[in-house]
């Protein structure tokens, strides 16, 4: 009877620990699912098809750093119940405040940019005009944003989340391709990592591309506005940070896959084949996956635009949240339009200025949508810095400050992606300072 005793018991913990993660589960999954946006696509791609599986490896340094950043975010919302905006006005002051805020709205208003050009290339596939896109998308997602419940955004936001998961089939298809390896190549790209050609400027632009459109500014003012808006204490931070773990795992897996799909398809073609975007991908694939080329078109497509999608409405939604912290105003989706108007006029001007690029005639769209991840991680170590010493400052964490081990991960993040932006430079000024190629 003991022993049944027990059993039962543990049953009843492991239940309740269940619910409660599944209370919790959100703000971790969509910020790093979002992150896998439009941009964060055509990166991809062009990774893939490019260099082919020899970057896959980077995927080991990326989960522990998107994770070991977003995790702080959840500490620092839980526990004093602010914004990140809010929170470096009150730590550093007004002059980095209003630094930080600039900032973060010039990187989301191009990011935002990149979310519509992702968009509008998708629905294209199916012969939708980009200016019936663009008046559509906005109005769909500023009706998401004006339900006037955290809750009902939650929930929606996480069903578009799932659509992530369609390039998986497409990897599978493309690996059975007549050219492509076999899965050993995977593999070893996985686990041997290699610089292909050495570090030459365009190797480090692809390496800083992926870093920088699976960790972006956006994301720690989003999920710690998350947390806040959704009601987090302390005794949530254990179950958010599984949460934040999960996220980035999935995030880093699809992106691998993709990498796979374009490598397998395009860069062991004979000739292999170079693309310069999302768009591109699907139509090239249509060839060369025989009875599967229209579905991988399609799914690609649909990912595409989901990706889009679920980009455009965090990264407006995280400049809303900190631009309404930072002025008073209130700033809540659990506010409705009548209570809370300026967070969403930002929120809607932000999609409609961003979203008006994409119609302009002849606009270098693929370029735009390239350098706008390269300019996200060149202004991520700031951001960084300013959470990083906020999440070892006692009066506003209390017990919940970083421990050695984070600041020796965060701090590491901060020198690598400084160290890598600064290489970039370098070789851009100086092409093959480094041994490598153009």
């Amino acid at each position: 009877m003991y022993w049944v005793s027990k059993s039962f018991h543990a049953m009843s913990r492991a239940r309740r620990r269940a619910v409660i993660l599944f209370a919790v589960l959100g703000p971790g999954i969509i910020t790093m699912v979002a992150d896998n946006d439009a941009g964060g696509i055509s990166t991809y791609a062009v990774t893939g098809s490019q260099y082919g599986f020899s970057l896959l490896w980077i995927f080991f340094i990326l989960v522990p750093m998107a994770y070991f950043i977003q995790e702080m975010t959840v500490r620092l919302g839980a526990v004093t119940k602010r914004g990140h905006a809010e929170a470096i006005f009150e730590g550093f002051g007004k002059f980095w405040g209003w630094f930080s805020l600039a900032d973060l709205a010039i990187v989301n208003w191009l990011t935002l940019v990149t979310e519509y050009i992702g968009m509008t290339a998708a629905m294209s596939l199916f012969g939708v005009p980009p200016v019936v896109t663009f008046v559509a998308v906005s109005a769909i997602l500023s009706a998401v944003a004006l339900t006037g419940k955290y809750w009902t955004f939650e929930k929606l936001t996480l069903f578009f989340c799932a659509f992530n998961l369609v390039y998986i089939p497409a990897a599978f298809w493309a690996m059975k391709t007549p050219t492509a390896p076999g899965w050993g190549a995977v593999f070893d790209g996985l686990l041997v990592p290699r610089l292909p050609g050495g570090l030459s400027g365009n190797l480090l632009f692809i390496i800083l591309a992926n870093i920088g459109t699976t960790i972006t500014p956006w994301q720690i003012f989003f999920q710690q506005s998350s947390v806040v808006d959704k009601g987090f204490d302390v005794h949530d931070v254990k179950m958010g940070k599984i949460d934040t773990f999960v996220g980035s795992v999935i995030t880093c897996t699809v992106a691998a896959f993709i990498i796979i799909t374009t490598g397998a398809a395009f860069y062991f073609h004979k000739p292999p084949i170079l693309i310069e975007d999302a768009k591109q991908t699907a139509e090239a694939l249509v060839p060369l996956l025989g009875g599967h080329g229209e579905m991988a078109k399609k799914l690609f497509a649909i990912g595409l635009f989901d990706a889009g999608f679920l980009g455009a409405l965090c990264v407006s939604l995280s400049t809303s949240w900190a631009v309404g912290e930072v002025f008073g105003w209130a700033h809540s989706l659990n506010r409705s339009v009548r209570e809370a108007p300026w967070f969403y006029a930002v929120h809607i001007g932000m999609l409609l200025s961003a979203g008006a690029v994409v119609l302009i005639p002849n606009a270098p769209l693929i370029a735009i949508t390239m350098f706008v991840q390269v300019v996200a991680v060149t202004l991520l170590p700031s951001a960084l810095v300013f959470l990083i010493l906020i999440l070892n400052d006692k009066q506003f964490m209390g017990e919940y400050v970083n421990t050695r081990g984070q600041n020796v991960a965060n701090w590491s993040i901060v020198v690598f992606v400084t160290v890598m932006s600064t290489l970039f430079a370098l070789t851009t000024l100086f092409p093959g300072l480094l041994g490598g190629g153009k």
